[in-house]
């Protein structure tokens, strides 16, 4: 029997069936590889100041009495480790390089999804898994082998970059099939998972603290590319091979599965291809004592479903995708630029719009940007607490409802979440207008709120909305032309550091009249709930029919026999 299943499964993948039973060991490692392993990248102000202390780019600074550049005070004010490198020269020019490797990075981080997608839907996440987390741990390696001497080797950061926001989406991206494991639970399941994932902002401020109680860069690197074959090993062996299926997939393979070797039926046709399709794909699972019979009504319902079901042009250009689509476009863009430009924008604020700044308050600057980004990457961790209640907005109400009844609830809770995404970027760009440094703090809150929101409420409506087959595809596609349109943000903080010098407000301005634009889907979506629901009720009270036609002289129907 051992030979028989080693000879079927060479790779030892695990059947559905074993990584059903350790589906919940399978969904909390994967909590904690997406914390630590998957966005990270969103962590970039903590990553940029670890640069700027290991002389990455500094010859591009001028010298130090130049009124562009000044030297990274936090190694001067924490005279007391004499493990930390020497300072080094810090400038707008070397900032805005170092940007340049955060943009191609996050840029991969969202464009790569699209074909993931195709991937996934194709093979199933587990070889896209494997990749990915070989990937992270090259990355990790590059920066170390950057880090041993970064005026020679400073460009293999924009590889390491690269590589970190590819292996981290790959991450990221085979854990949303995860909840179909879970039922009517999938979309809390799923927003614990995006939570996790935006929550990974928090490793490089860990990072960060590390490094500054005198562990080398290197070595912080390497050991984190050690971890990251942890992941490579824990998907071998437990990730399973096929592609994991929808709940409602699952029930209804089990109905056929375990109905088919009934014989009365005179199944023909597309129902008979189907039907055929199915048992040759499931004939070697176990029956079900509690399912014995097969009628042709649930067969010819099923074939009717699936012949259907939407195909992924007809997905992708559906209006509430669409929507969706600018919304998320819009969001994101919104995200990226505060992450990229907050360090600058703190800076504005200790600083103000002067020319010749002294020592000293450049020694406050850095030490309060420094400050300001690791709580803002500590605050990353409300993601995994504050996600869930987004799913359980999905979820509302789900278990309650018929099966006529759910789309209307799906769509209903959709619409909710949105608004509520919708109503907190809103507030938060009202935040970033006021120049208050202590406010700051409650910025970051909303922030982190949003990212979370957003993914998750996009993830659960395309769950709830499109066919399960389109959901990687259609999930790629959105974040691919989302992270095209992102990169708006670096010749926005072109600006912010140039003609605005520093000032950010404007920007912001834009940016918060922008987001308006997000009412636009839920206010859809209610539109179209409506359609639906008026579409269910005329089916339900059909209008009346003749059943006798009066001018007919046998009294009955034209076409109609009698028995």
């Amino acid at each position: 029997m051992c030979e028989e299943r080693i000879h079927r499964h060479p790779d030892m993948a695990p059947s559905l069936q074993t990584a059903y039973a350790r589906r919940w060991w399978i969904a909390c490692t994967a909590v904690l590889e997406n914390l630590f392993f998957s966005a990270v990248l969103f962590g970039w102000g903590s990553l940029l100041i670890m640069l700027q202390q290991e002389g990455f780019y500094s010859h591009l600074c001028k010298e130090f009495n130049s009124s562009d550049s000044s030297v990274f005070s936090m190694n001067e004010s924490l005279t007391y480790n004499d493990t930390l490198p020497k300072p080094w020269l810090t400038c707008t020019d070397q900032e805005r390089v170092l940007n340049l490797g955060f943009t191609i990075g996050s840029f991969l981080l969202s464009a790569a999804t699209l074909p993931l997608g195709i991937l996934m839907d194709r093979y199933g996440p587990r070889p896209i898994r494997l990749v990915g987390s070989f990937c992270f741990a090259l990355s990790c390696a590059l920066m170390a082998l950057a880090g041993y001497d970064p005026s020679v080797l400073a460009p293999v950061i924009f590889l390491a970059l690269s590589l970190n926001g590819f292996g981290g989406i790959c991450l990221t991206f085979t854990s949303l099939t995860l909840p179909n494991m879970f039922g009517s639970l999938r979309s809390t399941m799923m927003s614990l998972m995006i939570g996790s994932y935006a929550s990974s902002a928090i490793t490089f401020p860990a990072l960060k603290l590390i490094y500054e109680a005198g562990v080398s860069f290197m070595g912080i690197m390497l050991g984190w590319s050690s971890l990251a074959c942890l992941i490579f090993l824990n998907c071998l062996i437990n990730w399973p091979k096929e592609s994991i299926p929808s709940p409602e997939e699952s029930a209804y393979m089990k109905k056929v599965i375990l109905r088919t070797l009934a014989v009365d039926h005179k199944v023909t046709g597309d129902q008979f291809y189907t039907h055929v399709a199915t048992v040759g794909q499931r004939l070697s699972q176990k029956d079900d004592p509690e399912d014995k019979h097969l009628s042709k009504e649930d067969l010819s319902k099923a074939a009717k479903n699936r012949g259907s079901s939407a195909t992924f042009l007809q997905s992708a250009s559906s209006s509430i995708f669409l929507f969706s689509l600018i919304t998320m476009m819009m969001t994101q863009l919104r995200i990226i630029f505060f992450m990229a430009s907050m360090n600058k924008m703190i800076e504005y604020l200790v600083l103000g719009p002067q020319n010749n700044i002294p020592a000293d308050l450049k020694l406050q600057a850095e030490y309060t940007v420094g400050l300001y980004s690791s709580v803002f990457g500590v605050m990353q961790l409300l993601c995994l607490f504050t996600c869930p209640f987004i799913g359980f907005v999905m979820d509302w109400k789900m278990k309650e409802s018929d099966e006529e009844s759910k789309q209307v609830q799906k769509l209903t809770n959709a619409t909710r979440a949105f608004v509520f995404t919708n109503i907190l970027l809103i507030i938060f760009g009202v935040l970033c207008l006021i120049s208050n440094l202590p406010l700051q703090f409650l910025t970051f809150i909303f922030h982190t709120m949003v990212r979370g929101f957003i993914h998750s409420a996009c993830g659960g409506l395309y769950a709830a909305v499109f066919p399960s087959g389109h959901f990687g595809t259609l999930t790629g596609l959105q974040s691919l032309l989302s992270a095209i349109f992102a990169l708006l943000q670096e010749p926005l903080y072109t600006a912010m550091l140039g003609p605005l010098r520093g000032n950010g407000f404007w920007v912001n301005v834009g940016l918060l009249i922008f987001s308006f634009a997000g009412f636009a889907l839920p206010g859809y979506l209610q539109i179209y709930r409506l359609r639906l629901k008026a579409q269910m009720t005329k089916e339900k009270d059909p209008a009346p029919v003749l059943l006798e036609d009066l001018n007919h002289p046998n009294g009955v129907l034209e076409g109609e026999t009698t028995a």
